[in-house]
């Protein structure tokens, strides 16, 4: 056995796929690797204003599953603020993977089908796979391939759950919503999954996501949110009408049986999502950045995918160009990762550039200036 994993692992290391825990950043780095969309976690502002209007510490420990714990104050005040914000009620998990693995495993149970985008999270093949029950995967963003999985399993199914992001975490692509809400229409036995991890925060008129922006959340029969990127806390939360949130409580094993994340880190996250309703320059900033560097990329003749947000990737073809981008980029003072198989295709492995409203016009026009002389020094020796 041992013999065994020590062969993965020389397999991994030849291939240039071996994962390993980074070191801490230096200091002077510029980060490209967080989910800190509005730059909350790197200003500390907010944290600082949190801690100094603390009254009475919230616990640093839940010590317990939420069904079976006596202090429920800090949840259900957070619990009550996305319901208000949403529209509907909310149910707090402790990640967007057991959000996504506790939420599909209990609705892909009974008589229901799941249909997903190709290009869907890990969590969410997860709870899929947990399930144990059949599923249907259409290509990406492609409504066609939608409408014909649609027309040939609509007849035998009285519940289908179509399953999408909004903002896809590797290409920084977003999902054709309202196209969605249109198909949705034609179907009456189509129910919508949208995971809003990318864009919460980060997108619509008060940052509740593209649901939001593109004016269609009323449409979306159950959208996951987390707390661990824009809003820089932990945990995450599906909202929901009352009786699917009534089902999930009683169904979605990763909320059953997990002790839940301290309350100090909920009353936190209430701070934060109050404040981050109104935060609209930092969105609108992180919005022209995120242009900026993308227009600056492709003006070079640089392939940044299909990206259309704040995630901006960099292909670089190979895992060999990718590792060796990434190891030259942080030389030059900016720690960005390289993104190989099986998180993405063979072929398309690459640098993902996560953006932050914390950035300014200077660190995306260093950033370009870097991977300029990356590149020519590449070419030139290849």
């Amino acid at each position: 056995m041992p013999d065994r994993y020590a062969t993965v692992i020389e397999a991994l290391r030849s291939e240039e796929r071996l994962r390993a825990i980074p070191s801490s950043m230096p200091h002077g780095m510029t980060d490209f690797t967080s989910n800190d969309y509005l730059g909350i976690a790197a200003a500390g502002e907010l944290e600082r204003e949190f801690v100094s209007s603390l009254g009475m510490h919230p616990g640093f420990t839940s010590s317990a599953s939420r069904l079976l714990a006596c202090r429920q104050d800090e949840y259900a005040a957070l619990e009550e603020m996305i319901g208000e914000a949403y529209s509907r009620e909310a149910l707090l998990f402790n990640s967007g993977y057991h959000a996504n693995v506790g939420c599909i495993s209990a609705l892909a149970s009974g008589e229901a089908l799941m249909v997903c985008d190709k290009l869907v999270h890990a969590s969410i093949i997860d709870g899929l796979r947990l399930s144990g029950t059949e599923y249907k995967r259409f290509r990406h963003n492609d409504m066609t391939s939608l409408r014909r999985l649609l027309d040939r399993c609509s007849p035998h199914h009285q519940c289908i759950w179509v399953v999408v992001e909004s903002i896809y975490s590797m290409d920084g692509d977003i999902a054709p919503l309202r196209e969605l809400v249109e198909i949705k229409k034609e179907y009456p036995c189509v129910r919508l999954y949208v995971d809003e991890a990318h864009a919460l925060g980060a997108n619509g008129p008060t940052g509740l996501g593209l649901c939001e922006e593109m004016d269609v959340m009323n449409a979306v029969d159950l959208i996951i949110g987390t707390c661990g990127k824009a809003i820089a806390s932990c945990g995450a939360f599906a909202a929901a009408d009352g009786i699917l949130r009534q089902f999930l409580l009683n169904s979605a094993r990763s909320f059953i049986f997990s002790t839940m994340i301290p309350p100090v880190n909920v009353a936190y996250s209430t701070f934060i999502f109050s404040r981050m309703r109104g935060m609209k320059r930092e969105r609108e900033h992180l919005a022209a950045i995120s242009v900026r560097l993308r227009e600056s990329l492709r003006g070079m003749g640089l392939d940044t995918g299909p990206s259309c947000s704040h995630i901006v990737p960099l292909m670089a073809g190979s895992n060999r160009r990718a590792v060796e981008y990434a190891s030259q980029l942080r030389e030059r003072g900016f720690m960005v990762m390289p993104i190989r198989r099986p998180t993405v295709a063979e072929g398309t492995e690459r640098l993902r550039f996560s953006l932050s409203a914390a950035m300014g016009n200077d660190d995306i026009d260093r950033l370009v200036s870097a991977v300029r002389e990356v590149v020519k020094h590449h070419n030139n020796e290849d």
